[in-house]
Parts: structure tokens; C-alpha cells; sequence
């Protein structure tokens, strides 16, 4: 669980963390099952959420939709995650992994390990097939002040991605 500043750091930080009022929640979870792993993130607000991380989050959200309608079988993995940096830089955000911004890739690979290949990042030219699996995760993080990331999971049906779990309907119903 990463809190307030810290959720700003995608893997984490060292600093002694407390839950303040109105500061981010960010939980990343999984499990394993019949030996295949899972990843969710959900991040909300401890309290009344201010008008910045509404918007952020609406935004992470968006690119988290602007990914999965990305993933087509045949396109190449890195393309969905040229789609969210295109939308991410006209907010501001960025360019490509500067911050404030995403400074890490849309998503990984996920089956009996946690994080394995192909990821959805910049540059990756394999192509999209049924039955591939991965995380789809375009957060958004601001420094010094919090990060936002939604995290489902999907895999690659016949022509386009199924999820495996339901993404957040919204900020203040994170597990609906």
C-alpha cells in the first residue's frame, strides 16, 4: 500500500507512511491461482478527494480505456502503449517517460510469473495474439505530491482483449 507522496513512486518509497485525510490510497494486490498470477491496483481517497484527483484519476482511467481499445490481435504491443503516451503529452503530461507523467510501461506480461514478457512498452514490435496476458496500468504519477494507477488484467480473445477483472467504475467506488 502506498500513501499520500508515496503513491507518486510507482514501486514504492521507504519513507515512513500514515493515512492523512484527504490524501491518496493506492493498494496493489494479486493472487495466485492454479498457479497463474494475478495483479489489481485500486487507488482512492481517504477521506474528500480535491478537484486534482478527480481529474487525475478520470484521466489515468481514460488512458486506462485508451489501452485496451489499443489491443488488437496484430497490432504490435508497443503501439497500445503509444496510444496512451500520445494522450498523456496533449494533457502535459511527459513526453514519453518523463514526470510528471507515466515513467513506466502500460503493462506487462502476466501468467504463472507475476511480471513476464511482452510488455506493452515503447518500442515492443511483438504482435498481439489470442490467449497472450497482461497488466494494463498507465499510471500516472506526480511527484512530491501522489500518483494515480488503476490496474486490470486482460487477455488477448480472438480479435480483441477480454478483461479478466472489472476496472473501477470511479474514484469514490474503487471496488464496485
Amino acid at each position: 500500500m502506498l500513501l499520500g507522496e508515496a503513491s507518486a513512486y510507482p514501486h514504492g518509497s521507504g519513507k515512513p507512511q500514515a493515512v492523512r485525510e484527504s490524501e491518496v490510497v493506492l493498494m496493489d494486490c494479486g493472487c495466485s491461482v492454479q498457479g497463474y498470477q494475478s495483479d489489481i491496483s485500486r487507488t482512492f481517497v481517504f477521506g474528500k478527494a480535491t478537484a486534482e484527483q478527480r481529474k487525475v484519476w478520470e484521466q489515468m482511467r481514460e488512458g486506462q480505456q485508451i489501452a485496451i481499445d489499443a489491443a488488437r490481435v496484430g497490432v504490435p504491443a508497443g503501439a497500445v502503449d503509444d496510444a496512451v503516451r500520445a494522450r498523456y503529452e496533449k494533457w502535459g503530461y511527459g513526453p514519453g517517460y518523463k514526470l510528471p507523467g507515466l515513467s513506466h510501461r502500460t503493462g506487462h506480461g502476466i501468467g504463472l510469473d507475476g511480471h513476464e514478457p511482452v510488455n506493452l512498452v515503447h518500442g515492443e514490435a511483438t504482435p498481439l495474439a489470442p490467449g497472450m496476458c497482461f497488466s494494463d496500468e498507465p499510471g500516472i504519477y506526480l511527484p512530491g505530491r501522489f500518483g494515480i494507477r488503476l490496474e486490470d488484467c486482460f487477455h488477448m480473445g480472438e480479435e480483441r482483449p477480454v478483461w479478466f477483472s472489472t476496472p473501477a467504475r470511479s474514484l469514490d467506488q474503487p471496488f464496485s
